[in-house]
């Protein structure tokens, strides 16, 4: 495998599509640093069990991405533990939403933090090491709401439009540095939290889950189909293969549909 020995951060690994990357680069032969919340002993079973399964050495660290000082500290304890650092997938992120008007200012300020300013921390701290490597690969989990807009998510909106514009400027500026940069754009992904929404939606509303997630879908995507955290993987596994070596700077949709609209 070509990526066999490779070294990757996932940050927001411990759950939903940050896990689906971190197990498709695993099943790869990728040793992993995995980062997120989450009950300890739950997250040690975690880590135990992907370096099991896919016989690769696994890590995890619980730094804050909130804070600029602890993002720049794990990606040196990333390279300290493994010697190196190959591949930095920022897919953190948290959601509120609100109108404007009445969009508490401490949201915005933890939503910019988390998913938008950590993923500039995050570059910034690993493309040196890249750099001196000359082999490098950065994806973003960005969002279709990079690409549109929704109503009542000022905040997320905004931080993905950022994290799309931050991804082409990496892009160009590591060009010749055997470097890529791109952003994954996802529509609906089913993800544990998804799931829980449903079944709140289904327990309000005196219907099932599939007829949630129809009405889900239908609000935005013309596909009636979730993606799922393993096909966000695969698309990642690809980012980073020699096949991919001249994708840099795109931003890709993977969401049924819904910006082609």
């Amino acid at each position: 495998m070509a990526l066999t020995g490779k070294v990757a951060l996932v940050t927001g690994s411990t759950s939903g599509i940050g896990l689906g990357v971190a197990r498709a680069l695993a099943a790869e032969g990728v040793d992993l640093m995995l980062n997120g919340f989450g009950d300890p002993a739950a997250i040690e079973t975690l880590r135990a069990g992907l370096a099991t399964e896919f016989g690769v050495r696994v890590a995890y660290d619980g730094a804050d991405l909130s804070k600029a000082a602890e993002v720049a500290a794990l990606i040196e304890r990333t390279e300290a533990q493994f010697g190196r650092l190959d591949i930095l997938v920022n897919n953190a992120g948290i959601q509120f939403t609100a109108a404007i008007e009445e969009f508490p200012v401490e949201k915005w300020d933890a939503i910019i933090a988390i998913n938008l300013s950590a993923v500039f921390h995050g570059m910034r701290a690993a493309l040196p090491g890249m750099k001196a490597r000359r082999w490098g690969r950065i994806i973003n989990i960005a969002s279709a709401h990079g690409l549109v807009a929704s109503a009542n998510k000022i905040a997320y909106v905004a931080a993905k439009h950022g994290v799309i514009g931050a991804t082409k400027v990496a892009a160009i500026e590591t060009a010749n540095d055997g470097i890529t940069v791109n952003a994954i754009c996802p529509g609906w992904v089913l993800t544990p939290l998804v799931e829980k929404q449903l079944a709140d939606r289904a327990a309000a509303s005196g219907t099932d889950l599939d007829t949630e997630k129809t009405k889900l879908l239908q609000e935005k995507q013309p596909m009636i189909e979730f993606t799922t955290p393993a096909k966000i993987g695969a698309l990642a596994v690809f980012l980073c293969s020699d096949a991919a070596s001249t994708m840099t700077g795109a931003s890709l949709s993977m969401d049924g549909g819904w910006v082609a609209q």
